[in-house]
């Protein structure tokens, strides 16, 4: 299961479908509460954050690096953005990405990430 939290309603929709599509379970969470229940109902093999979610984003991210094992975490925004790049990688973010590539290689990314161990 691939773990989200879209500010965009449309890529949060593109996720989940492409998830659908390539067999990957997908399920959105927008608070480090719902981070917690999602993790304790079924492992995750990441998390996904679209970076203009702002605050709630960046404690998602702080959070799941926080878990033991800390949960592998991509971030994605605009490329525009390099401060929320940055603040992405000191929250602890596992791996960050314009969100143009990220749209190009998002059913390589979800199957690769969900095939991580847990």
């Amino acid at each position: 299961m691939i773990l989200y939290c879209c500010a965009d309603l449309i890529f949060a929709t593109r996720i989940r479908s492409t998830g659908e599509a390539i067999g990957v379970a997908t399920r959105p969470v927008r608070s480090v509460e719902r981070l917690r229940a999602a993790l304790a109902e079924q492992p995750a093999g990441a998390l996904i954050v679209d970076l203009e979610a702002g605050e709630a984003g960046m404690e998602l991210i702080a959070a799941a690096a926080r878990l033991d094992p800390p949960l592998r975490t991509l971030a994605f925004g605009p490329h525009v953005n390099v401060d929320a790049f940055e603040a992405a990688r000191a929250a602890g973010a596992s791996e960050t990405m314009p969100r143009g590539r990220f749209a190009d290689r998002l059913p390589d990314l979800l199957a690769g990430l969900d095939a991580l161990p847990r």
